[in-house]
């Protein structure tokens, strides 16, 4: 059953994790008011608005993350929020312009109109696994961690996450409202799209079949599944216990081991899958030498992750929102089933 008869108000409606949010909301019966964009555009693309309930109980509107007060409309009467509108690009002209910016000031603004609009009673805020660490160290990670090296020139995403979230909290010590403030920190986030664009997180998996990898580089990636992010934010919602930081990993993977799984499922019968092994100390020195050739955000992400390990604790989410993650192999499996649908594999 619904926990509010008011809509629940979603920004970043039609981007790949909102629209999975938003596709469970209505499936639990709940009323929608997400942010986009282009509202018009959205309803003739019919991706999102073409879910079932949606043309009952979906409301879009637009709403610029850099325009002071445009969330204040948008969250009137809805007594839960889910913010998940945020730039996801790792290589950008001007960091603080086209990353920073947008996601703090986007940030404390739909933090603000919940204040001013006197019904909010929780925020769920989309966070990243990227304001966790910026560089795996083999350290088991938890909640209690935070991103402490990323600057504007390296991994300039991961700082516009770390930045975001920490204005966030920052914000509630500040003011004390009467909402509270749940964060769900995801790592690469994989699987069926109800979207036709390419989300950033699945770009490693596609270039493993467009010979954008030069071999198989020691690079882990620890993964989640849309589908589990999206129900990790509606527990959030609906359980009143919920608090803090969760993390949402289900597991790590391996270059080697995700082109092995590839491999035994037949997709190297349709592309050109990695073969060449870098993935040992010559093939780890040579691509941290190739990275000096790349533009600063792919530069930065191979110099601090090449040869990294991940250990990450996710017993918190587990227990205070139940989740039971899938295998992330069947994740990978599911996410390019849908890529090959969408026409992404083997481009450029």
């Amino acid at each position: 059953m619904p926990v509010t008869n008011s809509p629940v108000c979603v920004t970043g409606a039609t981007g790949f994790v909102a629209g999975e949010i938003v596709r469970q909301l209505l499936e639990n019966g709940y009323s929608v008011r997400g942010t986009t964009r282009d509202p018009e555009l959205a309803w003739r693309q019919r991706h999102v608005t073409g879910l079932p309930g949606a043309d009952e109980r979906l409301e879009l509107v637009a709403a610029d993350l850099l325009d002071p007060g445009a969330f204040d409309s948008v969250v009137e009467g809805c007594e839960y929020v889910i913010h998940t509108a945020s730039p996801y690009v790792t290589d950008v002209a001007n960091p603080y312009r086209d990353l920073i910016a947008p996601a703090v000031n986007g940030t404390l603004s739909v933090l603000k109109a919940c204040l001013r609009s006197g019904t909010t009673k929780r925020v769920v805020l989309t966070s990243s696994f990227a304001a966790i660490t910026d560089e795996p160290d083999g350290q088991l990670l938890t909640e209690a961690d935070w991103n402490t090296q990323s600057t504007l020139t390296r991994n300039a995403y991961y700082l516009s996450k770390t930045t975001a979230e920490r204005a966030a909290w920052g914000f509630m010590e500040e003011t004390r409202p009467d909402f509270d403030l749940v964060v769900i920190n995801p790592p690469i986030v994989l699987g069926p799209s109800l979207i036709p664009g390419l989300n950033t997180g699945a770009r490693p998996i596609v270039a493993l079949t467009n010979g954008l990898w030069p071999g198989i580089v020691d690079l882990q990636w620890p993964i989640a599944d849309v589908r589990d992010v999206a129900t990790a934010h509606l527990r959030a919602l609906e359980i009143p216990t919920a608090s803090g930081r969760y993390l949402t990993a289900a597991g790590v993977r391996s270059m080697r081991e995700v082109v092995t799984l590839l491999r035994a499922n037949g997709w190297a019968e349709r592309y050109r899958l990695s073969t060449i092994s870098l993935d040992n100390a010559i093939g780890s020195f040579l691509v941290r030498l190739a990275a000096n050739l790349q533009k600063r955000g792919t530069r930065s992400y191979l110099k601090t992750h090449v040869g990294g390990r991940f250990q990450i604790d996710t017993s918190k989410v587990r227990t205070d929102l139940g989740i039971v993650f899938r295998d992330p192999d069947q994740t990978v499996l599911d996410a390019m089933a849908d890529l090959e649908r969408w026409g992404h594999l083997g481009r450029r």
